[in-house]
């Protein structure tokens, strides 16, 4: 800019200094400093400047060519950007793709929906598949073999009520009833067992899998060294919170449905609350608790279905061995109660061991990127998640 601001009289006082990038009132290349102070100075009200003898020089003064010229050129001047730092934020490039804050890992930063919570534990499995099928393997193993012997404890009661229904008609009606309701008592207290194992399982698989998704949401590297590491400390709590978890709810599904469901939805994401969070055996409940009300219909469905596909894959997947056994041998013999052997029960468990391979780790990723997604709906762990990505979340004005 030039320095014909300082030269115009004693209004040099009231011209703003280059610095503070506001164009200056005369304009470049207008030498006549007397017109401006002509009409600064003219006393006369409006039709001063409409008279005749200054009709020619009203224009130029009252339009002022120089600030009319200066603005474009000084406003926008590439040496003093606007306040706010303009063109510094304004690039949209900087802005953030649909994924919210960013994909580091194998869920995007933001709230998730249904679809994106099954996508994330697909994806979590592709990527780390040694990691979780091996601990799902591990898992169902273990299953499996408490399941065999809890058949085979069953099996006697089930070899009794065939052998009395052989007698037919010889067969009294104490034998009978004996017979029936030993059976079944039994069974109930093997499906109260399997309950049981299967939850408590369940619950411990998610604690380990909460390591596994704290670095895999970051797109870190993990290995089970390092996901045992994390969950090491907090081992004795897990087993903890996974008995009482399992015992809690098995009971209120037995006393009556909806007290298990409540418990079994409200203490869902305790495990993860106890491993990501790094508290105590009571905390983690009533982390669990807080996450999810007020959203308590939304886990139910989550979980629900997350259930129903790993029940239905299992079935699927069983369904060779399951017809392998025998045990489908009362659909055409319905007269006769077929009693399996330990070979097929053992086919049974082979079954079991292949679905639980892929269903119970499915199961615990799905909870603990619930567990995630509640977060980032109520306390903005998103924003958290994104710093500890190393990207740099959006920073308001």
């Amino acid at each position: 800019m030039t320095n014909s601001g300082g030269a115009s009289g004693g209004e040099g006082a009231d011209t703003p200094t280059p610095s503070q990038g506001i164009p200056q009132a005369p304009a470049p290349g207008s030498g006549e400093p007397g017109q401006p102070e002509h009409h600064a100075a003219s006393p006369t009200p409006p039709p001063g400047w409409e008279s005749p003898d200054t009709q020619a020089t009203p224009p130029s003064g009252w339009q002022a060519p120089g600030p009319q010229a200066a603005p474009p050129s000084g406003w926008q001047a590439p040496s003093q950007p606007p306040p706010y730092g303009g063109p510094r934020y304004a690039p949209p490039q900087q802005r953030w793709s649909p994924h919210g804050l960013g994909k580091p890992g194998v869920i995007a930063l933001r709230p998730l929906n249904i679809g994106d919570i099954l996508d994330g534990a697909i994806t979590a499995i592709r990527r780390h598949p040694l990691l979780i099928l091996g601990v799902g393997a591990v898992v169902a193993v273990i299953s499996a073999a408490i399941g065999f012997v809890l058949q085979k404890y069953q099996l006697g009661n089930i070899k009794g009520l065939a052998s009395t229904v052989e007698l037919g008609p010889a067969a009294t009606q104490k034998e009978l009833r004996d017979s029936l309701f030993g059976t079944l008592g039994d069974s109930v207290l093997v499906l109260v067992s399997s309950m049981l194992v299967s939850t408590f399982l369940l619950t411990a698989t998610t604690g380990l899998m909460a390591a596994v998704m704290g670095r895999a949401a970051l797109g870190r590297e993990i290995t089970f060294g390092i996901a045992w590491g994390e969950l090491q400390p907090r081992l004795l709590p897990l087993l903890g919170v996974a008995a009482v978890y399992a015992l809690v709810s098995t009971i209120g599904v037995l006393l009556c449905i909806i007290p298990g469901v409540v418990v079994w939805v409200f203490w869902a994401l305790a495990a993860p609350a106890l491993v990501l969070e790094r508290g105590t055996f009571r905390e983690a409940f009533a982390r669990s608790v807080k996450l999810v009300r007020g959203a308590f219909w939304r886990v139910f469905g989550v979980l629900l279905l997350a259930e129903i596909i790993e029940s239905i894959f299992e079935s699927i997947i069983q369904l060779p061995f399951t017809f392998g056994s025998g045990v489908f041998g009362n659909l055409f013999t319905p007269g006769k109660v077929t009693v399996p052997d330990t070979g097929d029960l053992l086919l049974q468990s082979a079954g079991e061991i292949v679905g639980g391979t892929i269903a119970i780790p499915f199961v615990a990723v799905v909870t603990v990127i619930v567990y995630l997604d509640q977060r980032m709906r109520r306390e903005g762990m998103d924003i958290e998640l994104a710093r500890a990505a190393g990207v740099q979340p959006p920073q308001a004005w």
